[in-house]
């Protein structure tokens, strides 16, 4: 059959992670470069290795974990950074990606799934995303997630809105511990351009074993 007669299938939103989470990776959007930048953010614990990504500051109804689990214990999260060029000079920074790293050598990607979602459901270039209305985002335990929808306003102001937002090397990078008992912490980061709906994906290794989360912040302009 030609190719003009072929039925178009259509296919949920994937983007090139490979090259997004390359550090020196280089994006052209007319005079602008935007160039990724690897910046570890710290460490997430995991205390019952059930993942949940969310905006930290409006938890409520998004505390479900994803269903892809590891097991509990403390991992890198490293926020992949785009630096925005303009005539060569530095003139802003977009996270572009936020990855909770499980272990080294993810060779395939897929969506984040909750329970309930499908991609069978999905159409083309469509995506299932956790809500940001506060400019941040998280890869948290769902422990963490949990403590969050308990606290106060003052709690909260005081953890993830300081008095002046860090810019360099990552904006936005706030958090702390959030469950006492288990030692759960929660760090965030801006979320790319601002509010919106952010899918994540996961990376699994070639035995399958999930090797990492990463969250696109759909920064970086799309070839």
């Amino acid at each position: 059959m030609a190719r003009d007669d072929m039925e178009r299938i259509p296919m949920a939103y994937l983007p090139d992670l490979d090259r997004l989470l390359t550090g020196g990776s280089r994006y052209l959007d007319g005079p602008v470069a935007y160039v990724i930048e690897p910046h570890r953010v710290g460490d997430v614990v995991l205390p019952t290795g059930r993942v949940v990504g969310c905006d930290p500051l409006t938890v409520a109804g998004e505390t479900s974990a994803f269903t892809a689990e590891v097991a509990p214990g403390t991992y890198p999260l490293v926020a992949w950074v785009a630096v925005l060029l303009e005539n060569g000079v530095e003139s802003q920074r977009r996270v572009a990606a936020l990855q909770l790293v499980v272990r080294p050598g993810p060779v395939r990607w897929e969506p984040a799934l909750r329970p309930g979602w499908e991609t069978s459901e999905l159409g083309d270039d469509e995506y299932f995303g956790y809500g940001v209305d506060a400019g941040l985002g998280t890869l948290a335990d769902e422990a963490a997630v949990r403590a969050l929808v308990d606290w106060d306003y003052d709690r909260i102001d005081d953890m993830f809105i300081p008095s002046r937002w860090p810019e360099a090397p990552v904006p936005g990078a706030v958090g702390g511990v959030v469950d006492g008992t288990t030692g759960a912490n929660v760090l965030a980061v801006g979320s790319g351009w601002g509010d919106g709906s952010y899918p994540t994906f996961v990376g699994r290794t070639a035995s399958g074993r999930v090797g990492s989360f990463v969250t696109d912040f759909m920064v970086v302009p799309r070839d």
